[in-house]
């Protein structure tokens, strides 16, 4: 009898302690970020919910997640929990490109929920921000035919918005501040978005890991709760060619699915980044850390760099004994210019083939040539291709690149991300890595995560760039002071800095061949450093780029990938000060909307005991009349000196600090 009673007992320790250990009660689960100021709440009731907190204050209002398979199954509704682990992570990632900083630290609590009927959900706290994401266990493959991913909110907050169309689109859009009901029923955007919580923190809403399934847009939720909802494109079933275009392949027939994958499988992180400054925002690599791991085993061909770009600038090459244009002696100009300045590539954009067949070359091109003159001056070329045509002829096209000694694909118009056009960018990708050719990804939405698991992707466009100012006035200095804080967040952006040509508000006029930038010259030498881009444009004519010797100082100097990060100072939409590390060198970059600012730097970042030479390009004392206008001077400074930057209406100044004795 004793012996049943002491059994008894322990099985009732047991069950106690299963219901009650680990921060965990029936049905609810907290898991703490690692400095303890984020809390997850998930709970298991009707329906899998989660909410978040920073600092005790409620941030993400209860929120219902699920996913929908086959027949009509639902996973996270009426949930059986079979059992739940937890994890905690503390480790190095050392990035094959350095986008933002050669040592990651990934360092954050999990928790996952396995439960009956195969399947679960694992969540992530970090110290900057949340993510979940479903898996499957099944054997055979499954069609998901609707996911609830949903982010409430306690209050009617504001919300950096991104509005589009509809799902064919090619992610490039202007930012509208309004509140999340003020969306409306009918609209959406794509992510990432920015919620602007009252008395802080900001929330930027995204998907990562997109791999095999659709990318996610955001609508307003129309629920009385204040909040957003996941909305994705379903699989395309029949494709035709848009009237009057031979690249652009948009979906007729739609199906009532949205992907049909395997049955065992992590489906893409539903992320929740949570800035406590504005900074923050961009000083965050969470993107980075949640995506697939490395899946090359040689990368040492993977070479960042700065790229002479033909396109914007309309081959506008002048002072020269021939006439330019889509032509080899055009872009030996190019690669003279590139080789010069110590620039890494050339693009032939445009025109150098049949955009529908990458064999049928331009007769006034001749490219074998080019590529060797290229190899003989240190400057690999790059070859723009339409999506289309590419996939059709990708086998062949891409081991005939690799024979001439092209170096990589600039490859544009997918303007979609269902589950078919996702898979195109990893199966490019892919073929391009066996060809050791580097990628830009045009026509794209925004990075996904795809670049950890082939860093041959060295940028990708999906963001209103400088091209918009060859057609519109939407390129404005407050649009350049919102995307390093929402659009950057997912990751590079190609939006191909460097214009010569600049203009104040009231003489700025678009003009295709000849164009113009807004804001100041100083406000296009800051993007090199605000904006990140392993494969940095410039955009503007060679021609004109020789006539500028400061400014090809400055360009022929910065690099594209950084050993740290560090946010001096920032406000979304209104300014940013960014300091990035290359070695013995830090650079500095700073940017203001059309509003002129005084800013107070203090050089804190640079090490202590050393002098340092701080080389300068500002705004000039009349760049509020004549945006080229420009002041170049030389300081010595020291660590933690502070001084003073006066930047001009969509101003902006550029240093580079080189370390002395």
């Amino acid at each position: 009898m004793k012996k049943r009673i002491s059994l008894l007992f322990s099985i009732i320790l047991i069950l106690l302690s299963f219901l009650f250990g680990q921060g965990k009660i029936p049905g609810r689960f907290s898991v703490l970020s690692p400095d303890k100021r984020v809390e997850l709440v998930v709970e298991l009731k009707n329906q899998v919910t989660y909410s978040v907190y920073f600092n005790k204050k409620l941030i993400v209002s209860p929120s219902p997640i699920s996913m929908t398979i086959n027949n009509g199954a639902v996973l996270g509704k009426r949930v059986i929990l079979e059992n739940h682990r937890r994890n905690k992570v503390d480790e190095k990632i050392i990035p094959v490109v350095k986008e933002k900083r050669a040592i990651i630290r990934d360092n954050y609590e999990e928790l996952n929920l396995k439960f009956k009927g195969n399947y679960g959900l694992i969540f992530r706290v970090y110290n900057d921000g949340v993510a979940y994401r479903f898996y499957t266990g099944y054997r055979v493959p499954i069609k998901v035919r609707s996911e609830e991913a949903t982010f409430n909110f306690p209050e009617n907050y504001y919300v950096y918005f991104p509005f589009t169309r509809g799902v064919h689109t090619s992610f490039e859009s202007n930012y509208t501040y309004l509140p999340l009901k003020d969306i409306g029923p009918d609209r959406f955007g794509f992510a990432p978005v920015v919620v602007d919580i009252t008395g802080g923190p900001k929330l930027a809403i995204t998907d990562v890991a997109v791999d095999d399934y659709p990318g996610m847009f955001v609508k307003a939720s129309q629920q009385d709760q204040p909040g957003l909802v996941g909305y994705f494109a379903p699989y395309p079933l029949e494709e035709r060619l848009r009237e009057k275009s031979d690249r652009e392949l948009e979906v007729v027939r739609a199906a009532d699915y949205l992907a049909e994958t395997k049955g065992g499988r992590e489906f893409p992180w539903r992320l929740i980044v949570i800035a406590e400054k504005d900074a923050d925002l961009i000083a965050t690599d969470i993107v980075y850390r949640l995506s697939p791991p490395l899946e090359l085993k040689d990368t040492s061909w993977i070479k960042p760099g700065r790229v002479a770009w033909d396109w914007w600038n309309a081959n506008n090459i002048f002072g020269v004994n021939f006439k330019s244009g889509l032509n080899t002696d055009t872009y030996k100009y190019y690669i003279d210019f590139a080789s010069r300045h110590g620039i890494e590539y050339v693009i032939l954009d445009e025109g150098w083939s049949d955009p529908t067949d990458l064999f049928k070359i331009n007769p006034e091109i001749n490219l074998e040539e080019l590529v060797r003159y290229g190899q003989q001056k240190n400057v690999g070329l790059i070859l723009w291709c339409v999506w289309y045509t590419l996939d059709r002829q990708m086998e062949a096209a891409l081991d005939y690149f690799q024979r001439l000694g092209i170096r990589g694909i600039k490859v544009d118009f997918m303007n979609r991300d269902d589950q078919k056009m996702v898979n195109f960018y990893r199966r490019c990708a892919a073929a391009a890595a066996r060809r050791k050719l580097i990628v830009d990804f045009h026509g794209a939405h925004k990075p996904v995560g795809l670049r950890r698991a082939f860093p041959n992707i060295l940028t990708k466009e999906g963001v209103m760039g400088l091209e918009y100012s060859k057609w519109t006035n939407t390129v404005t200095p407050e649009h350049d002071l919102l995307l390093p804080f929402i659009r950057m967040l997912a990751g590079p952006m190609d939006y191909t800095p460097g214009a010569m040509r600049n203009a104040q508000e009231k003489q700025f006029r678009a003009v295709f061949d000849q164009p113009m930038s807004q804001g100041t010259r100083c406000h296009q030498l800051a993007m090199y450093v605000v904006y990140e881009s392993p494969l940095q444009m410039l955009c503007d004519s060679p021609s004109v780029y020789l006539r500028e010797p400061d400014m090809m100082d400055y360009l022929s100097q910065v690099p594209t990938v950084w050993d740290e990060t560090k946010v001096l100072d920032a406000k979304i939409g209104d300014y940013v000060v960014v300091a990035r590390k290359n070695g013995q060198k830090w650079y500095l970059g700073a940017m203001t909307d059309w509003t002129a600012r005084e800013l107070e730097i203090k050089l804190d970042f640079l090490e202590p005991g050393k002098t340092w030479k701080a080389e300068i390009w500002q705004d000039g004392v009349n760049a509020s009349r004549w945006a080229s206008d420009y002041l170049r001077y030389s300081l010595q400074v020291t660590a933690g000196q502070t001084f003073k930057l006066s930047l001009a209406p969509g101003g902006g100044a550029a240093i580079i600090f080189t370390p002395g004795l």
